[in-house]
């Protein structure tokens, strides 16, 4: 595995810790002044370029310079709150954490710190994350800890089979994905911003209607009922943070950026495990072309993947491609996205940027999870102990932003 893969398997664990905590040198440019203030403590125009850069780089979804301005902004409510309580951490702390981080991806902490470098991002980038995060984790076990009563009953329910996997959840969402060819990117993300910022289902549907290229956009973006396990897994956590009737940040996907209304949430049936998907996909020219028009109008008449091959007669062999037993995980978000709302021998075209691309669904499968030990009762209560003390974290940082003293220059 390279590093640059393995920085990327480490997105995932960067957007899931609890309490998750920048900077090559001046060549990415940026000034030195502070160009905000957070009670009192400077953020420079270069921290948040190095920010931005550090995000682009793990490809984290939401990577605009604003996003990146506001992960250093919590950072220092972050810290600020630990010199409040008098929490200070040593070099050799944070380097610590520093190898932690690194760890699960197989690298050491200088090994992250050297990869980062090669694309141009200053150490201190990641060295700060980290302090940020160690100090946010201190402060919210010093806070909070006494109040997290897990009892014996919580984690006996917890390691019953049902309980572990849970009864399943079943989401009823809202969706739209606005294309981004060359050179529109920049209207593409304005337009999801507004998607974002939506208040309440009737206002998304009216805006997925204007901009969105999905299928479901006549629906105003509305999608059935479906178990969260159907969706990508780099979405289900994104989805099940939302309150219904709010959207997620902009979400950037190949060619296109993507947001969720989430307008429900229930019980499912139990889940059926981690999945495979065999799929093809079918490159079928220009958005709006005719042979794009020609080319869907056949596959509907279509129910199986074989089928394809005949439609695609005369294309270069490129254009169509069948991806068998592909781990869930490991399928790219905009197809795994239209795959979830596929049964087999159903497609769907995508935009990617300013062309077509249809996917078809041949094949879902449960994948053997292989042998894997139970968790023991301490990891079961470290687990639910850290599940209350994430929700405690995000109520607090709403309270520190809004008492904060934020200037911006």
């Amino acid at each position: 595995m390279t590093m640059m893969t393995r920085l990327l398997t480490l997105l995932a664990l960067m957007l899931a810790l609890p309490f998750a905590a920048g900077t090559a040198q001046a060549q990415s440019g940026g000034s030195f002044a502070p160009v905000v203030t957070v009670n009192g403590m400077g953020v420079t125009d270069y921290e948040i370029s190095q920010r931005q850069r550090f995000m682009q780089l793990l490809n984290a979804g939401s990577n605009s310079r604003e996003d990146a301005e506001k992960a250093l902004i919590e950072d220092r409510l972050r810290v600020w709150a630990g010199n409040r309580i008098g929490i200070k951490l040593d070099e050799a702390a944070i380097q610590q954490g520093m190898d932690e981080f690194a760890g699960r991806a197989n690298m050491t902490g200088e090994q992250f710190v050297q990869a980062l470098q090669k694309e141009g991002v200053d150490p201190n980038t990641f060295r700060n994350f980290t302090e940020a995060g160690l100090v946010w984790r201190q402060v919210v076990r010093a806070r909070f800890g006494p109040q997290v009563n897990i009892t014996k009953a919580d984690i006996d329910r917890a390691m019953k089979p049902e309980s572990q996997t849970g009864k399943g959840v079943k989401v009823l969402i809202s969706e739209a994905i606005v294309p981004a060819p060359p050179g529109r990117e920049r209207a593409a993300m304005g337009q999801a911003r507004q998607l974002s910022a939506a208040q309440g289902e009737g206002a998304f549907a009216a805006l997925a209607r204007q901009y969105s290229a999905a299928p479901s956009r006549d629906r105003g973006g509305r999608l059935d009922w479906m178990p969260i396990d159907k969706l990508p897994p780099q979405l289900r956590g994104v989805v099940l943070k939302l309150k219904p009737g709010t959207a997620t940040q902009p979400i950037e996907l190949k060619g296109a950026v993507a947001v969720f209304m989430l307008r429900a949430i229930g019980d499912g049936d139990a889940p059926s495990g981690p999945q495979t998907l065999s799929y093809m996909t079918f490159a079928i020219g220009q958005t709006g072309s005719q042979q794009s028009a020609k080319i869907q109008s056949q596959v509907a008449a279509a129910r199986q993947c074989n089928q394809l091959y005949t439609i695609g007669k005369g294309f270069p062999p490129s254009a169509l491609t069948m991806h068998e037993d592909v781990a869930q995980a490991q399928v790219p978000t905009n197809v795994g996205l239209a795959l979830s709302h596929l049964d087999v021998g159903e497609s769907e075209v995508i935009p990617q940027g300013a062309n077509d691309l249809l996917v078809m669904l041949c094949d879902r499968k449960v994948a053997p999870e292989g042998d894997q030990s139970a968790p023991d009762r301490d990891q079961v209560r470290a687990a639910l102990e850290s599940k209350a003390l994430e929700a405690y974290a995000n109520g607090y940082m709403a309270d520190l932003e809004a008492d904060a003293v934020i200037v911006r220059k």
